[in-house]
């Protein structure tokens, strides 16, 4: 009763008396193991929340919690005398009986407590008091159980104490649980902590007197406390500086009143002592994810003794020993004269939450979330709110509102995949072994909290969910970025999405994924898809092993492509040779194409439609090239281009005559009724100062109007003409080939190499043929190269009615989903 009412000086004690009344009764004639009666146990867990600052109701529930599992008191009983939070505090701590669950009890029970601390954290609060007052009395276990106990503390509760914030309940239970499990190196950090407190003339005595001194000349009032650290600490700081000195056995703790204090302090430290600027923090601006708040410094000795210092308020010092069990109850209605506040605050009731007077949330079954709560999705941005004010507002809104901690939020949402109890206890180890969280932010202002060491692949399913199967690559900050990459606090990660609806993730994702909700999605699609998952780096799951020209194709009739798939068998991929007829997959075939239309205006030619457009999938084991026939004749029947995936057509099947394309004015191109070969467009008209000289555009730099040029007279007399910032014209130039002058004539017609870089997707190549056709320019030759980690590099050249159309072709390149960059080509320099 004081230590409730050292805090909460205005308390009604009277609910607090009739449930000890009740547990007395209750367990009268129950005996710990330890000899004790039953009941001293009920009131050491209510104790060790009074001293944190708990109000009324959980000491209530802390009393009555193991009234319902160890005695004959009902739920019911409960929730009529003392209402329903107390109820719904009670059940939520109340163990799964073995009869009931065998093996899964303890996992099971877990589950049950955490869904039931979605709703209110009030419960894990009990659960943390109820296992450190039994770690404190475990000696009296078998050594074996003791062992037992002490892992699952150490794998589940500590994680829990951290990310509450209930510091002081978290540090002893470490203490506690190194005890048990390694005792060895708990004696010998005990041997070293009784060696220092026996040294004469203690280093941080003197430096806390000293900056006491500094301050009180500053006139800022502050209490200059010495922490000492706790027996896992001092171990952790020897193990990483080896021989431990004076300083490194605590830390200095200033309090300050207002949070503007504490930078004043900061700033006077700074100025009159030795400061390391490399151990500066500021948990102040930017909180941490567990509701901790503080500035983080240090101070250099003369002896070369480093002090590492926390400046706080008292308020601060507060929460960061307490957690949310300092912030009394979360779900009790503000105070009416309090104005509204911007953000959803501590004190204010939040839906699918008991408050007083309500009828709390039914509890819900293992694997279930409980009545009336939804768990929030891990990617949410503060309603009405944008740019940087939103991040500020979700993530601030998140550590200030305890009622559903983000972390919460998605362990609730995961553990709803992960029915099976054994995937969701080590599931849930695994989770909260990432002991630390940092905070990424979206392009739209809103923020994503993540586990240090995340990817972009555990980014996307953060912000998408199973939607994140589409996802083809990533932008952070601003720069292109696999899905491997490893993000860091602070980072802004723009996540792109492909378009295709049956996008598939890919199994390397795996590797990557570190989050649960990333590696249960990922790993429950592979399980319902026997086979799939695209393998973007041997190539897997394609068909496009050869490519095989089928003949020339006819008016109305299909040129067929046969490939032998890697990834599920020999099979035929037919498309069609003219607009109007879909595509269809033979017998045994492993892929489809789609339907004229959709797979572009030259994709279903000889069979290359089909073969080169799955060859810019997510994977392909060899790139594919087609070329336009510079001899005008027709390419054998049958003519094999195995191995390299390179398809070729003489004039009567060329891929860039697209009979169905439009240029840009919608007008239908002409095509010879009679299948004769259409004569070669006229190229860029260029006037040599060599009279009677042929001239030739030079293909390593492809020039078009109004680049500027410059031409090199070669063997038969020919000028070959070059851009003049070609490698090739530094390369002659230095060898003492004289350049012959050349300018453009009146013709606008030309010839032009761009190149592509794009994320792979299944028929992106249909879909960037369209663009080019769409713009009125024709396909001469093309080469996709094989994808690299999920990139896929097309290089195109293409013949321009009019050069000036040359940027609006390279924009419509660029707006086909899964592209990222369009830019002429490079000339390579020369081998000398």
């Amino acid at each position: 009763m004081e230590a409730h009412r050292a805090h909460h000086p205005d308390a009604d004690l009277e609910p607090l008396r009739r449930a000890y009344v009740l547990a007395e009764s209750s367990h009268r004639g129950q005996m710990r193991k330890s000899g004790e009666p039953y009941i001293t146990h009920p009131l050491a867990v209510t104790l060790i929340l009074a001293e944190l600052g708990a109000e009324t109701t959980t000491l209530t529930a802390s009393l009555l919690h193991d009234t319902v599992e160890d005695t004959e008191v009902t739920l019911e009983q409960v929730g009529e005398q003392f209402g329903e939070e107390v109820r719904y505090l009670v059940d939520g701590v109340t163990k799964l009986e073995k009869v009931d669950y065998g093996a899964a009890a303890e996992p099971e029970t877990f589950r049950k407590m955490l869904v039931a601390t979605g709703n209110d954290v009030r419960v894990m609060s009990i659960k943390l008091a109820d296992r450190l007052h039994n770690m404190r009395t475990l000696g009296v276990m078998r050594p074996e159980k003791q062992a037992r106990i002490a892992k699952v503390t150490r794998d589940v509760l500590i994680p829990l104490a951290e990310r509450l914030g209930v510091q002081a309940l978290k540090t002893e239970l470490e203490d506690l649980v190194f005890a048990i499990l390694h005792p060895e190196e708990y004696e010998h950090t005990r041997e070293l902590i009784a060696e220092n407190a026996a040294r004469s003339g203690d280093p941080l005595a003197e430096v806390a007197d000293e900056m006491r001194g500094v301050l009180r000349e500053a006139d800022i009032p502050a209490e200059v406390l010495i922490r000492p650290r706790h027996f896992v600490s001092v171990h952790r700081v020897a193990r990483k500086r080896g021989q431990l000195r004076g300083t490194d056995f605590g830390r200095l703790l200033v309090l300050v009143q207002e949070d503007a204090d504490c930078y004043a302090v900061l700033g006077e430290l700074h100025t009159c002592m030795t400061p390391v600027v490399s151990e500066f923090k500021d948990f102040i601006a930017v909180p941490k994810f567990n509701l901790y708040q503080s500035l983080h410094t240090a101070v250099a000795r003369p002896d070369g003794q480093v002090v590492e210092v926390l400046i706080r308020t008292h308020q601060m010092h507060k929460v960061a020993e307490a957690g949310v069990v300092a912030l009394g109850n979360p779900y009790a209605p503000a105070p009416l004269s309090a104005p509204a506040p911007e953000t959803p605050a501590a004190g204010t009731p939040t839906s699918g939450t008991p408050t007083s007077g309500a009828t709390a949330p039914g509890v819900a079954t293992p694997g279930t979330t409980p009545s009336g709560t939804t768990p929030s999705g891990a990617a949410t941005v503060d309603d009405g709110v944008s740019g940087p004010d939103a991040a500020r507002t979700s993530v601030d809104g998140e550590r200030a509102d305890p009622t559903r901690p983000g972390w919460l939020s998605r362990l609730l949402d995961w553990q709803q995949a992960a029915p099976d109890p054994d995937t969701f206890w080590s599931t849930l180890r695994e989770d909260l072994a990432q002991d630390r969280e940092i905070t990424v932010f979206r392009p739209d202002g809103g923020a994503l909290g993540l586990p240090e060491g995340a990817s972009c692949v555990d980014a996307a399913y953060a912000q998408y969910g199973e939607d994140a199967h589409a996802c083809i690559g990533a932008r952070v900050n601003g720069r292109l970025a696999t899905l491997s990459t490893v993000l860091r606090d602070g980072d802004t990660v723009q996540l792109l999405m492909g378009q295709d609806p049956a996008s598939e993730p890919s199994r390397e994702w795996l590797d990557h994924a570190h989050t649960p909700a990333a590696r249960i999605a990922i790993q429950r699609w592979l399980a319902t898809h026997p086979g799939g998952g695209t393998d973007t780096g041997t190539g897997t799951d394609t068909g496009t092993g050869t490519g095989t020209s089928g003949g020339p194709c006819t008016s109305g009739g299909p040129g067929t492509g046969a490939g032998a798939g890697q990834g599920g068998g020999p099979g035929a991929v037919v498309g069609t040779g003219r607009s109007g007829g879909p595509g269809r997959a033979e017998p045994g075939g492993t892929r489809t194409a789609r339907d004229g239309t959709a797979a572009g205006p030259h994709a279903a030619r000889a069979g290359h439609g089909a073969v080169a457009d799955h060859a810019t999938g997510r994977s392909a084991p060899a790139s594919a090239t087609w070329a336009d026939g510079d001899t005008g004749t027709d390419a054998p029947a049958g003519a094999s281009a195995a191995g390299t995936g390179t398809l070729t057509g003489g004039s009567s099947a060329r891929p860039t005559e697209a009979p169905h394309a439009r240029p840009a004015d919608g007008a239908p191109r002409a095509r010879p009724a009679d299948g004769a070969v259409r004569p070669h467009p006229r190229r860029a008209d260029v006037l040599a100062d060599r009279p009677g000289a042929a001239v030739r555009l030079a293909g390593c730099c492809t020039p078009v109007p109004p680049d500027e040029i410059t031409g090199f007279v070669v063997r038969g007399g020919v000028v070959t003409v070059h851009r003049a910032q070609c490698a090739a014209v530094a390369h002659m130039t230095s060898r003492g080939r004289p350049e012959t002058g050349v300018r453009w004539g009146d013709t606008t017609e030309c010839r032009v190499t761009l190149v592509a870089e794009s994320f792979g997707r299944p028929h992106l190549l249909a879909d960037l043929t369209e663009a080019i056709a769409l713009e009125g320019a024709e396909i001469v030759s093309a080469t996709v190269e094989p994808p690299s980690q999920q990139r896929v590099r097309h290089t195109y050249t293409l013949q321009l009615p009019d050069a000036a159309h040359l940027p609006a072709l390279m924009r419509a390149m660029r707006d086909v989903p899964g592209v990222y960059d369009v830019s002429r080509a490079q000339p390579q320099a020369p081998d000398s």
